[in-house]
């Protein structure tokens, strides 16, 4: 517990789902975090559910489907009399499921958008002033997709996350910032829908397992949510 207490953390699309979750987790270790949703009121139920936690938190709002949308909201973050330790890039939307060749350059772009873009800018924003510092812990989600080639701009974008998150976590390397991807597991929530093989709480405790990293201990590497289940919340 003593890893993340008094920390502050970031979590994109904390409003619902995986983030929330995500959110519920860190301040159970007394990780104060600020929360992330598109319009202020949809953060309010994770705000509401933080409450028993005693932790200290922030809702900040903003879209990151244009570059400015994601520069509006790290401003809105460094506007807060705190510095970020810890960044969830969790935030992503699903492609629209159609066949391979039938895709519009519209769509990839939308779905890079958001789901490559908007997390390098984040990075880009955050990790400088965590090196600076001497302690930071970046974790972009991904996920297990594969042969669904009618998905194929959002599997190609997570694709795109892992080959990023190693080399950013090359970039940082010795700075004890540590870079590193977590695939929740296909997971009951809006996007992964009913049929999904787990609820949404199973992401715990093992999306905790890369922010919870001693010093300058692994990264680059891929994590696996569901591989800790074994693990008490």
């Amino acid at each position: 517990m003593k890893l993340l207490e008094d920390r502050w953390a970031l979590i994109t699309g904390s409003s619902r789902g995986i983030g929330q979750q995500i959110a519920l987790g860190l301040a159970e270790r007394k990780c104060n975090v600020i929360i992330h949703g598109r319009s202020l009121e949809n953060t309010a139920r994770t705000m509401e559910l933080l409450k028993p936690s005693g932790v200290k938190t922030y809702a900040v709002s903003g879209v990151l489907d244009s570059s400015n949308g994601v520069e509006e909201l790290i401003n809105k973050v460094n506007d807060l009399p705190v510095k970020l330790d810890i960044l969830y890039n969790n935030a992503a939307v699903m492609s629209q499921w159609l066949p391979m060749w039938q895709i519009p350059q519209t769509e990839w772009l939308k779905i890079f958008q958001t789901n490559l873009f908007a997390m390098v800018q984040l990075c880009t924003a955050f990790a400088p002033g965590m090196k600076e510092r001497g302690f930071g812990r970046i974790i972009n989600l991904t996920s297990g997709i594969k042969d669904t080639p009618e998905l194929t701009p959002y599997s190609v974008s997570k694709a795109a996350v892992d080959k990023y998150s190693r080399d950013l976590a090359y970039e940082l390397r010795g700075s004890n910032v540590l870079v590193n991807y977590l695939d929740p597991g296909w997971l009951k929530t809006d996007m992964g829908g009913p049929n999904a093989d787990h609820p949404v709480e199973t992401v715990l405790p093992g999306a905790l397992v890369p922010a919870l990293l001693e010093d300058n201990g692994p990264s680059g590497q891929f994590f696996a949510a569901q591989d800790y289940s074994m693990l008490e919340k």
